[in-house]
């Protein structure tokens, strides 16, 4: 990598950020009386930090710089306390007032980074501590608040939180985590900015304590109030399958990927403590920390490359490395520079042949495809449930419902509509046999798009094209139960006459929702196949189509409502299908539907 050649590198911390971390805090030298800041038994005397915290002259915005300033003997006086406890005493101290992050042990792992005094550790410990806080301070919020914000300055600012803790408290933890005006501690760490020796070990300490200093305040809110603290759980990887897509790490590779990193350019030499302890920590199989450290540094470098292959040096900074145009217009140079191998060690090529096949497992495009094929398979299975051979008379009578017929009708117009857009063999004069149906969503939802760049408009046409699909499955899955069960019943006669009326016209509803079913799966392949077209709609085009789809939702929505085994309610089911029929095929007459903007039919995009 040529291009990354030239001085060296020295920080990636601006100017001003970087005298905020490295020096302000360091201007006073003030001895500070522990006893002052934390009594004998660990209890916080949070006036002490909260009347350090400055404020301009208006007394409405805070004065970052003069507050860091003023605490940061107080942090030097916590980081000697932290230092002059034995493991023992400090687990003996705080421990209990940090379970109300649901991680107690993390603070302990805290203690001993700062023990062993290696910059690195203590970064990473910043970086897990802060996260860990993030969280549980979102878990507090929702005592009060319906939606956690997903930014955390905003959830510093909440009014929620300040009711809890105090609005003086909350500036206290702005100074050090919640505004890039202030310390900034997580952000500098998480995208890759601070170097191992760029975050002062004092931070790391008075995070530990400002944390059982919550604890503490967040125990007296809670007996005060009567209320308990409940705890959101935390997001699982449940389809394994989607993740594990590269082989394992061979110590061979380690041993190659530990010699690339004192040659590659890619990695800022100020930068490779980070890389080493990854690797240690991949050794010892602490995945997690070994995942945390690459990414921030998987960020550091593409940052360099983004301000090298752009011709914008000032950006290695700041530069939001995956924008898709630059500030001045042009063109993001970063994706099509990163578009032939960047790297020739041979014990690396299989990854590297890997990393050029991959597609994200885990991008909502990809889950909508799998949760379409899913639901497609699900429905595929009812026509092999054992059904009733030889329908009474007053199951034929369900089967004339005008309304039925009036929707096998719309169903037909809605394909024809359609079918300009399906793969070119799949279409013929006489609609669509059942047979086609598994090969038609196989090819559209294997069709390659996009992912790299999605914006918001496309972000929130996928979540409700997503909820579309998980309606379908919950609907498939309760049909497929009562089917089975009902005939069940059926055949042992244990159904009362009630029963075995309602059983029939779930029999006859399900013949209608069969193909209304697969006719939505096909609806949403289509549509997610031209996901980016919605950027080409204007507001008003945009709201009234995510309208359409959110009626769409509610009708699946209802599905699952009426289709349940305490409802029973078949015949509602048949009157709900058609009235979104006939909204689905207005809309797509009036070529209001993504697939109507794209320039090129799917039958002629790439379905490698």
């Amino acid at each position: 990598m040529e291009i990354l050649t030239g001085d060296p590198i020295t920080t990636c911390l601006s100017p001003l950020v970087r005298d905020l971390i490295c020096h302000v805090g360091f201007e006073l030298r003030e001895n500070c009386d522990i006893n002052s800041i934390v009594t004998q038994n660990g209890e916080v005397h949070w006036e002490t930090l909260t009347d350090r915290v400055s404020y301009a002259e208006s007394g409405q915005s805070l004065d970052y710089r003069g507050s860091i300033r003023l605490l940061g003997p107080v942090c030097e006086s916590i980081h000697l306390h932290i230092l002059s406890l034995t493991r023992a005493q400090f687990e003996m101290k705080y421990s209990p007032w940090f379970q109300w992050t649901v991680y107690p042990e993390l603070f302990l792992e805290v203690f001993d980074a700062l023990e062993s005094l290696q910059s690195p550790a203590i970064s990473l410990s910043v970086m897990k501590l802060a996260s860990c806080l993030e969280r549980a301070l979102g878990d507090v919020f929702l005592l009060i608040g319906k939606e956690c914000s997903f930014l955390l300055r905003d959830l510093l600012a909440s009014a929620e939180l300040s009711q809890v803790f105090g609005h003086a408290v909350m500036d206290v933890l702005k100074v050090f985590i919640g505004s890039p005006c202030g310390l900034n501690l997580r952000n500098v760490l998480w995208h890759g900015f601070a170097s191992p020796q760029d975050i002062p070990p004092k931070y790391c300490s008075t995070m530990l304590l400002l944390t059982a200093g919550l604890g503490q305040l967040l125990k007296s809110y809670l007996h005060q109030t009567k209320v308990t603290l409940a705890h959101r759980p935390f997001a699982t990887l449940t389809n394994l399958e989607d993740v594990i897509v590269f082989p394992g790490v061979t110590y061979e590779v380690l041993s190659a990927l530990e010699k690339v990193m004192t040659e590659s350019a890619f990695l800022l030499k100020i930068m490779l403590p980070y890389w080493e302890m990854a690797v240690t920590k991949f050794k010892l199989h602490r995945f997690a920390d070994c995942t945390m450290l690459l990414l921030s540094q998987l960020e550091a470098g593409l940052r360099r490359v983004f301000a090298a292959v752009n011709k914008c040096p000032d950006r290695l900074l700041t530069a939001e490395i995956l924008a898709k145009h630059l500030k001045d217009g042009n063109i993001n140079q970063l994706p099509h520079f990163l578009g032939d191998p960047a790297m020739e060690e041979a014990a690396i090529q299989f990854l590297v042949s890997l990393a050029e096949g991959y597609r994200s497992r885990c991008h909502p495009v990809f889950q909508l495809q799998k949760q379409v094929l899913s639901c497609e398979e699900s429905l595929r299975m009812w026509s092999m449930l054992p059904t009733l051979e030889e329908p009474c008379q007053e199951a034929a009578r369900l089967e004339g419902n005008s309304e039925a017929y009036a929707c096998n009708s719309l169903i037909s117009k809605i394909l024809c509509e359609f079918c300009h857009y399906m793969p070119g063999s799949t279409c013929a004069m006489d609609g669509l046999p059942p047979e086609k149906w598994p090969q038609l969503l196989k090819e559209l939802c294997s069709t390659h798009i996009p992912t790299l760049f999605c914006p918001r408009l496309v972000l929130e046409v996928l979540v409700v094209l997503r909820g579309i699909s998980s309606q379908c499955q919950r609907v498939s899955d309760q049909v497929t139960t009562s089917l089975q069960l009902r005939h069940r019943q059926w055949v042992e006669h244990k159904l009362r006459s009630r029963q075995r009326q309602n059983y029939l016209r779930m029999l006859n509803s399900v013949k209608l929702l069969s193909p209304v079913l697969h006719l939505t799966l096909l609806l949403l392949a289509l549509e997610v196949v031209s996901v980016h077209a919605v950027q080409g709609k204007s507001s008003q085009e945009r709201h009234q189509y995510l309208r359409f789809l959110k009626s769409i939702l509610q009708y699946t929505e209802n599905l699952v409502s009426y289709t349940n085994r305490e409802k029973n309610k078949w015949n509602e089911t048949i009157k709900l299908t058609h009235a979104v029929l006939l909204r689905i095929l207005t809309f797509s007459e009036k070529k209001q539907m993504l697939m109507h903007l794209t320039k090129n039919s799917t039958n002629q995009v790439d379905t490698s």
